[in-house]
């Protein structure tokens, strides 16, 4: 759901400030990693190997995802 699709005033703010603390984790962690972030398809690989060593398409095949 889109930050100003929320049914509320507080629903909006409070997905507003989600985003900005998302925003703020990830450019701490870039910074600490000395590189951007991978973005879609391939920070879903990237995250999908870091936590079983698999690709997606592996974890997928064998039903395990």
């Amino acid at each position: 759901m889109a930050t100003n699709e929320a049914p509320t005033p507080e629903g909006r703010e409070a997905a507003r400030q989600l985003r900005e603390s998302a925003r703020q984790d990830e450019r701490k962690t870039e910074e600490r990693k000395g590189s951007d972030l991978s973005k879609g398809a391939d920070r879903v690989e990237e995250r999908s190997r870091s936590s079983d060593g698999r690709s997606v398409e592996d974890t997928q095949r064998d039903g395990n995802g």
